[in-house]
Protein backbone atom coordinates (compact mmCIF):
# COMPACT_ATOMS: atom_id res chain seq x y z
CA UNK A 1 0.00 0.00 0.00
CA UNK A 2 1.43 3.43 -0.96
CA UNK A 3 2.53 5.27 1.89
CA UNK A 4 2.12 2.83 4.58
CA UNK A 5 4.68 3.60 6.56
CA UNK A 6 3.35 7.24 6.53
CA UNK A 7 0.27 5.75 7.96
CA UNK A 8 1.55 3.25 10.63
CA UNK A 9 3.19 6.00 12.36
CA UNK A 10 -0.12 8.45 12.84
CA UNK A 11 -1.39 7.31 16.12
CA UNK A 12 -5.09 8.24 15.74
CA UNK A 13 -7.33 8.05 18.56
CA UNK A 14 -9.59 6.20 20.48
CA UNK A 15 -12.41 7.12 17.13
CA UNK A 16 -9.23 6.58 14.50
CA UNK A 17 -8.99 10.54 14.29
CA UNK A 18 -5.98 12.62 14.02
CA UNK A 19 -6.46 16.34 13.81
CA UNK A 20 -4.95 18.11 11.15
CA UNK A 21 -4.30 21.97 11.39
CA UNK A 22 -4.72 23.63 7.57
CA UNK A 23 -2.81 26.12 6.22
CA UNK A 24 -2.10 28.87 3.61
CA UNK A 25 1.31 27.42 2.51
CA UNK A 26 2.05 31.32 1.12
CA UNK A 27 0.79 33.23 4.18
CA UNK A 28 0.95 30.57 7.07
CA UNK A 29 -2.54 31.56 8.39
CA UNK A 30 -4.61 29.00 9.46
CA UNK A 31 -7.74 27.76 7.40
CA UNK A 32 -9.18 25.53 9.41
CA UNK A 33 -9.05 22.20 11.80
CA UNK A 34 -10.10 18.91 10.55
CA UNK A 35 -9.86 15.39 11.09
CA UNK A 36 -8.57 12.49 8.91
CA UNK A 37 -8.61 8.91 9.53
CA UNK A 38 -6.51 6.44 8.17
CA UNK A 39 -8.21 5.99 5.27
CA UNK A 40 -9.04 10.31 4.41
CA UNK A 41 -5.23 10.61 5.11
CA UNK A 42 -4.48 8.29 2.73
CA UNK A 43 -5.98 9.76 -0.13
CA UNK A 44 -5.12 13.18 0.59
CA UNK A 45 -1.47 12.15 0.33
CA UNK A 46 -2.38 10.01 -2.67
CA UNK A 47 -3.90 12.42 -4.53
CA UNK A 48 -2.57 15.60 -3.07
CA UNK A 49 -5.75 17.42 -2.43
CA UNK A 50 -7.16 17.23 1.42
CA UNK A 51 -9.51 14.91 2.04
CA UNK A 52 -11.36 14.70 5.86
CA UNK A 53 -13.54 12.82 7.96
CA UNK A 54 -16.84 14.92 8.68
CA UNK A 55 -17.55 13.88 12.36
CA UNK A 56 -21.50 15.02 11.52
CA UNK A 57 -22.26 13.53 8.39
CA UNK A 58 -19.70 10.32 9.31
CA UNK A 59 -18.53 9.94 5.67
CA UNK A 60 -15.14 11.02 3.69
CA UNK A 61 -15.07 14.99 2.63
CA UNK A 62 -13.10 15.90 -0.18
CA UNK A 63 -12.62 19.66 0.31
CA UNK A 64 -14.40 21.85 -2.72
CA UNK A 65 -15.79 18.97 -3.91
CA UNK A 66 -18.83 20.71 -4.55
CA UNK A 67 -17.85 24.16 -4.18
CA UNK A 68 -14.55 24.01 -6.44
CA UNK A 69 -12.65 25.51 -3.55
CA UNK A 70 -10.02 22.87 -3.32
CA UNK A 71 -6.83 22.40 -1.75
CA UNK A 72 -3.72 21.63 -2.75
CA UNK A 73 -1.37 20.17 -0.49
CA UNK A 74 2.15 21.22 -0.14
CA UNK A 75 3.51 19.24 2.91
CA UNK A 76 2.14 17.47 5.92
CA UNK A 77 4.16 17.40 9.11
CA UNK A 78 3.49 15.44 11.80
CA UNK A 79 3.84 16.48 16.21
CA UNK A 80 6.28 15.30 18.13
CA UNK A 81 3.71 12.77 19.23
CA UNK A 82 2.50 11.82 15.71
CA UNK A 83 -1.05 12.40 16.91
CA UNK A 84 -1.66 15.74 15.34
CA UNK A 85 -0.84 17.21 11.68
CA UNK A 86 -0.07 20.56 9.99
CA UNK A 87 -1.36 20.68 6.21
CA UNK A 88 -0.11 23.66 4.36
CA UNK A 89 -2.13 24.07 1.26
CA UNK A 90 -2.67 26.70 -1.67
CA UNK A 91 -5.96 26.76 -2.02
CA UNK A 92 -8.22 28.20 -5.28
CA UNK A 93 -10.79 29.52 -3.13
CA UNK A 94 -12.13 30.51 0.16
CA UNK A 95 -11.23 27.75 3.10
CA UNK A 96 -14.65 28.80 5.16
CA UNK A 97 -18.12 27.76 4.28
CA UNK A 98 -19.08 31.44 4.87
CA UNK A 99 -17.33 32.48 2.09
CA UNK A 100 -14.35 33.33 4.61
CA UNK A 101 -10.79 33.12 3.43
CA UNK A 102 -10.22 31.28 6.92
CA UNK A 103 -12.87 29.81 9.30
CA UNK A 104 -10.73 31.70 12.21
CA UNK A 105 -12.17 35.24 11.91
CA UNK A 106 -14.46 35.23 15.29
CA UNK A 107 -11.89 38.25 17.37
CA UNK A 108 -12.09 37.12 21.07
CA UNK A 109 -9.46 38.97 22.06
CA UNK A 110 -6.51 41.60 21.09
CA UNK A 111 -3.90 42.76 22.56
CA UNK A 112 -4.31 46.63 22.53
CA UNK A 113 -0.72 47.09 22.18
CA UNK A 114 -0.08 44.39 19.27
CA UNK A 115 -1.39 45.23 15.90
CA UNK A 116 -1.68 42.48 13.98
CA UNK A 117 0.21 43.19 10.51
CA UNK A 118 1.10 41.17 7.05
CA UNK A 119 1.12 41.87 3.54
CA UNK A 120 -1.56 40.07 2.26
CA UNK A 121 -3.91 42.38 4.76
CA UNK A 122 -2.23 45.60 3.32
CA UNK A 123 -2.70 44.56 -0.21
CA UNK A 124 -5.96 43.16 0.45
CA UNK A 125 -7.20 46.68 2.10
CA UNK A 126 -5.45 48.24 -1.12
CA UNK A 127 -7.26 46.01 -3.32
CA UNK A 128 -10.39 47.56 -1.63
CA UNK A 129 -9.70 51.34 -2.08
CA UNK A 130 -8.90 50.42 -5.72
CA UNK A 131 -12.68 48.82 -5.69
CA UNK A 132 -14.22 51.48 -3.92
CA UNK A 133 -12.44 54.68 -4.67
CA UNK A 134 -13.55 55.93 -0.99
CA UNK A 135 -13.08 59.93 -1.03
CA UNK A 136 -10.34 61.69 1.20
CA UNK A 137 -8.57 58.45 0.85
CA UNK A 138 -4.23 58.82 -0.17
CA UNK A 139 -4.70 55.69 -1.81
CA UNK A 140 -7.85 56.70 -3.41
CA UNK A 141 -6.34 59.43 -5.03
CA UNK A 142 -3.30 57.42 -6.73
CA UNK A 143 -5.35 54.92 -7.97
CA UNK A 144 -7.51 58.17 -9.72
CA UNK A 145 -4.09 59.55 -11.26
CA UNK A 146 -3.32 56.14 -12.93
CA UNK A 147 -0.03 54.77 -13.68
CA UNK A 148 2.02 57.16 -14.26
CA UNK A 149 1.04 58.84 -11.34
CA UNK A 150 1.79 55.63 -9.41
CA UNK A 151 5.31 55.01 -10.74
CA UNK A 152 6.41 58.81 -9.87
CA UNK A 153 5.81 58.07 -6.16
CA UNK A 154 7.94 54.84 -6.54
CA UNK A 155 10.84 56.35 -8.25
CA UNK A 156 10.56 58.96 -5.76
CA UNK A 157 10.61 56.52 -2.86
CA UNK A 158 13.31 54.50 -4.67
CA UNK A 159 15.62 58.18 -4.33
CA UNK A 160 14.59 58.21 -0.87
CA UNK A 161 15.48 55.05 0.08
CA UNK A 162 18.97 55.51 -1.10
CA UNK A 163 19.42 59.19 0.84
CA UNK A 164 18.40 57.29 3.80
CA UNK A 165 20.42 54.79 3.45
CA UNK A 166 23.67 57.15 2.14
CA UNK A 167 23.52 59.05 5.58
CA UNK A 168 23.48 55.66 7.55
CA UNK A 169 20.46 56.23 9.01
CA UNK A 170 19.27 53.28 10.03
CA UNK A 171 15.51 55.00 10.97
CA UNK A 172 15.03 56.93 8.29
CA UNK A 173 15.81 54.28 6.13
CA UNK A 174 13.20 52.61 7.33
CA UNK A 175 10.82 54.39 7.37
CA UNK A 176 11.39 55.01 3.54
CA UNK A 177 11.64 51.70 2.56
CA UNK A 178 8.09 51.32 4.49
CA UNK A 179 6.78 54.17 1.80
CA UNK A 180 8.27 52.65 -0.64
CA UNK A 181 6.72 48.86 -0.15
CA UNK A 182 3.43 50.57 0.32
CA UNK A 183 3.59 52.49 -3.22
CA UNK A 184 4.73 49.42 -4.90
CA UNK A 185 1.73 47.17 -3.40
CA UNK A 186 -0.08 50.02 -4.84
CA UNK A 187 1.77 49.37 -8.06
CA UNK A 188 1.11 45.89 -8.06
CA UNK A 189 -2.79 46.29 -7.46
CA UNK A 190 -3.07 48.54 -10.28
CA UNK A 191 -1.75 46.52 -12.55
CA UNK A 192 -3.09 43.19 -11.34
CA UNK A 193 0.05 41.46 -9.70
CA UNK A 194 -0.74 39.63 -6.51
CA UNK A 195 1.41 39.04 -3.43
CA UNK A 196 1.19 35.36 -4.00
CA UNK A 197 2.83 36.27 -7.86
CA UNK A 198 6.23 37.51 -6.53
CA UNK A 199 5.98 35.19 -3.61
CA UNK A 200 6.41 32.23 -6.47
CA UNK A 201 8.90 33.83 -8.35
CA UNK A 202 11.02 34.36 -5.24
CA UNK A 203 10.69 30.62 -4.82
CA UNK A 204 11.69 29.90 -8.77
CA UNK A 205 14.91 31.82 -7.94
CA UNK A 206 15.82 30.59 -4.82
CA UNK A 207 15.36 26.81 -6.64
CA UNK A 208 18.04 27.80 -9.34
CA UNK A 209 20.21 29.38 -6.70
CA UNK A 210 20.08 26.08 -5.53
CA UNK A 211 20.80 23.98 -8.62
CA UNK A 212 23.32 27.03 -10.01
CA UNK A 213 25.44 25.81 -6.02
CA UNK A 214 25.52 22.34 -6.89
CA UNK A 215 26.30 22.77 -10.11
CA UNK A 216 29.33 24.83 -9.07
CA UNK A 217 30.00 22.39 -6.21
CA UNK A 218 29.69 18.98 -8.49
CA UNK A 219 32.70 21.20 -10.84
CA UNK A 220 34.69 22.46 -8.36
CA UNK A 221 35.29 18.72 -7.28
CA UNK A 222 36.66 17.61 -10.53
Amino acid sequence: MIYEDVLKKIKFDDKGLVPAVVQDFYTGQVLTVAYMNEESLKISLEEKMTCFWSRSRQELWRKGETSGNRQHIISITADCDYDALVVKVIKDGPACHTGSESCFFEALYQDDDKAEFSVDGLYALLTGRKEKMPEGSYTTYLFSKGLEKILKKVGEESSEVLIGAMKNDKAETIYEISDLAYHVLVLMVQMGITVNDIRDELGSRHVIDKKVKQETSKAGGK
